[in-house]
């Protein structure tokens, strides 16, 4: 069977393109498209794209529906197959338009990529997040060791993710100039840090007390001060490897040079929480760490749209939706700890409450 279909491929890249300069899609999105039609291309033996028709989708659909993914063994979820048929919908909504297309594929052929109403509900559900708690963070620091060069930039590093919720694409970029003690800010600026959507904003370190702040000052102040980095050297290095007595690779200190990807990031928390007897949780759930900890904290509207913006969200709702939720023990605690037998509010301060919360909502909105 071939392995493609120069046809196929010709108006992929076309595709691909449009993709990219006119929807302004990142290579990740791209990538993932391109997985979605891969799979789309097996299934069908790599034919034709102008071959297409809706009974290839219908007879697709059913093939998801038995795939096993290669990572967990486990069938595809619903949100990944929601994922890859939103992808081939869109595609052949494109392709309906294309020269040498437009007369054999219609428009409404795109329909059939579509899953039942009550799957898409379980695709789109919001489940309960897993996030550590901020004690358990500070637990972790305690207890990664800090004796070598190497393990104190990996102590620094959760440190540095709790005191600024920074994306782990932006921790491996990050450079010394982008970070000010003195004024307890890192600047991410995304001509040089690898920031969501390439957004440029500046985050003071959050009041999450403990050690980090501590931790953080001490390593830069050692890269700045004893080894003697310059401000465009990163914060967090690569690990330089060497070849050990035996012949085999050794860990043999610090490169002066950014990692590539985040995966080293990725593993430094692995080993860290496990190493404190924790479940692993991954760099970006510090985020919905901070988010419940803002949630505490902030007293008011406007000291919530504060925290929101340090996190680089433009609009607070952002900040409720997609990291805001309560976790269900939270939730448990709050409404057993309502006084049902107090007087309620009258409808005028619980609509000024509503008023305030929305006018801080709008000016985060229009910014």
């Amino acid at each position: 069977m071939a392995r493609n279909n120069p046809a196929n491929e010709r108006i992929k890249r076309s595709y691909f393109s449009y993709l990219r300069e006119a929807r302004r899609r990142n290579d990740k999105s791209v990538d993932e498209v391109a997985k979605a039609l891969s799979r789309f291309e097996e299934a069908t033996g790599h034919k034709e794209f102008s071959r297409f028709h809706r009974e290839q989708a219908v007879a697709f659909k059913r093939k998801l529906d038995d795939q096993v993914s290669a990572r967990t063994g486990e069938r595809l979820s619903r949100a990944t197959v929601h994922s890859t048929l939103s992808a081939l919908r869109s595609f052949f909504i494109w392709l309906a338009d294309q020269p040498g297309y437009k007369r054999r594929i219609s428009y409404s052929d795109a329909d059939y990529f579509n899953l039942a109403e009550k799957d898409v509900r379980i695709a789109k559900a919001v489940r309960e997040k897993s996030f550590p708690t901020l004690e358990q963070v500070h637990h972790v620091l305690t207890a990664m060791p800090a004796e070598t060069d190497v393990q104190r930039r990996d102590r620094a590093l959760v440190a540095f993710s709790l005191l600024t919720g920074a994306r782990d694409g932006a921790l491996a970029s990050i450079k010394l100039k982008h970070v000010d003690l003195a004024q307890g800010r890192l600047d991410q600026d995304a001509r040089e840090v690898n920031t969501k959507f390439s957004k440029t904003f500046s985050t003071w370190f959050f009041p999450v007390g403990g050690q980090a702040l501590e931790i953080v000052t001490d390593w830069i102040d050692h890269l700045r001060g004893t080894l003697l980095w310059s401000e465009a050297d990163p914060v967090f290095p690569a690990t330089r490897m060497a070849v050990g007595p035996e012949g085999g690779f050794v860990v043999a200190g610090l490169e002066r040079q950014h990692w590539s990807t985040a995966e080293p990031i990725r593993r430094i928390f692995r080993e860290g929480f496990t190493a404190a007897g924790l479940p692993y949780f991954k760099p970006h759930s510090i985020r919905d760490t901070l988010v419940q900890l803002g949630e505490r904290a902030c007293r008011s509207p406007e000291e919530f749209k504060a925290w929101s913006q340090n996190l680089g969200h433009e609009n607070v709702l952002t900040t409720f939706t997609s990291y805001g939720a309560v976790a269900s023990h939270r939730q448990a605690t709050l409404i057993r700890s309502l006084d049902t037998a107090r007087a309620p509010d009258s409808v005028e301060a619980r609509l000024a409450r509503l008023e305030s919360t929305l006018a801080g909502s709008v000016v985060g909105a229009t910014r």
